[in-house]
């Protein structure tokens, strides 16, 4: 088999290729350059998913970075085991026909527990008493110690939050690279996140994003030429494109409104019941499911999606079907914003009653999807909450505003303009892959890179 590498460039559009990406504009000239049709839905691990396995949500089960558990009644954001992955990956279809084939997933999502054979993921330490530590998980189990002795400990702060910059990409970059010298796999995936944080903050506005475009172009280059010279066939995509937004929907405060959803209220702060809700949105950047548990209430839940502005499609039983979401993980109700818009996860009234967890970092606790965590209150207030933690003191880093207002790009949605869409980039001798292809089509590609 030829060696390859993906490196999944998230965010990359052919929107942004350009001036501010000299190299990328270079490499996609002299090579393949296809669009990737948006698919539902158009977020993280949905897509990784399909594109490792060839498979639609239908068949994989990843509906999105998140869904309710029908049976425990909850909510569950960003879990990592790759079981939960229902279908083949590629790593498996190759080692059936060769027995050396090797892979390395470096912080691709579904990391945890798979049968590749060196891998990397953030994983913190969350200790008894609160704090949370910057750390990762790695297979084998030593590689992790290894890493973090060469290149320092994984910037988890820099990877998601109000902190988030080029450290994290930079990181997951140098450890690609180490793990090619140390294991030599034969397909390599590698993960680079930078892109989201810049365009969820600002949108496309050039003025704001130049820099961190010219970082990524950079990082990009780098491995490029790294990989080029191990003679490795190198394929470049993206999993969406992020486009401007301006208006945030609120999908549970209309349902609470309107007397669906459950609430308890814990030391004067309210949390969001599941269980006991008639019916309730999981929001997931630009499609949100909506889990109906009296299906008395199903009328009701549809006239009030109707009459709810921002919402561009409604998908029951037979639009999943045609837009392949139809697994038993997915709300029984399926809608996605119009064109300017994005679901927020809110259900309070009252921003004095909103959880603890709500002015935090804290994607595991959310039932829902949260791009405000990108953003910080005030930095002076950060800074006291670090002196405090540097002097042993107890703190908790609530610093993140509840002002829906503030991202300004999200992703998700179908039927985006073709200069917003995912690309692929490959080798120009592979003459007969098309200029516009679906998600599924991605493995086959993958696959006969690693072929021939």
């Amino acid at each position: 088999m030829n060696k390859t590498v993906v490196i999944d460039i998230v965010g990359l559009s052919s929107a942004l290729i350009g001036a501010h990406t000299p190299f990328l504009r270079k490499w996609s000239s002299e090579n393949n350059l296809s669009t990737i049709n948006s698919m539902l839905p158009a977020v993280t691990t949905s897509v990784q998913s399909t594109y490792l396995t060839g498979k639609w949500p239908s068949e994989h089960g990843i509906v999105g970075n998140g869904w309710y558990d029908r049976t425990d009644c909850e909510i569950k954001f960003w879990k990592q085991s790759n079981r939960l992955v229902q279908s083949e990956k590629i790593w498996d279809k190759a080692k059936k026909l060769e027995l050396g084939f090797t892979c390395a997933n470096m912080f691709w999502w579904y990391n945890m527990y798979s049968s590749v054979d060196f891998s990397v993921t953030p994983r913190p330490n969350y200790l008894a008493d609160g704090r949370k530590i910057p750390d990762c998980y790695s297979q084998p189990a030593g590689l992790r110690d290894y890493l973090q002795k060469e290149l320092g400990q994984f910037p988890l702060f820099n990877y998601w939050g109000p902190g988030a910059n080029i450290k994290s990409s930079q990181w997951i970059t140098n450890a690609s690279m180490i793990v090619e010298e140390k294991y030599h796999p034969t397909l390599t995936l590698i993960y680079l996140p930078h892109l989201d944080y810049c365009l969820q903050k600002f949108g496309r506005d050039f003025s704001k994003i130049s820099k961190d475009l010219g970082e990524i172009d950079s990082i990009v280059e780098g491995l490029v030429h790294f990989y080029k010279n191990k003679g490795t066939e190198i394929i470049l995509l993206s999993e969406y494109g992020i486009t401007n937004v301006s208006n945030p929907v609120h999908l549970n405060r209309v349902f609470r409104e309107n007397g669906l959803i459950g609430i308890r209220n814990e030391r004067g702060l309210e949390l969001l019941d599941a269980g006991a809700s008639k019916a309730f949105a999981v929001a997931d950047h630009q499609i949100a499911h909506i889990y109906i548990n009296d299906k008395s209430s199903e009328t009701r839940v549809r006239e009030l999606l109707d009459k709810t502005s921002g919402i561009g499609v409604i998908l029951d039983e037979e639009g999943k079907k045609r837009y392949h979401i139809d697994h038993e993980r997915a709300g029984d109700i399926v809608v996605v914003a119009d064109e300017k818009s994005w679901f927020t996860y809110y259900y309070w009234m009252d921003d004095k009653r909103a959880p603890d967890f709500a002015r935090l970092v804290a994607i595991h606790q959310k039932p829902g999807y949260d791009p405000v965590e990108m953003f910080m209150t005030s930095r002076l207030r950060a800074a006291y909450k670090l002196m405090r933690k540097e002097l042993g003191f107890r703190y908790l880093m609530d610093v993140i505003p509840l002002d829906a207002s503030l991202p300004k790009g999200s992703h998700g949605r179908i039927n985006v303009s073709e200069e917003d869409l995912p690309v692929l980039i490959i080798s120009r001798k592979n003459n007969e892959i098309k200029k516009n292809i679906d998600g599924v089509e991605v493995f086959n590609i993958v696959w006969k890179q690693l072929m021939y």
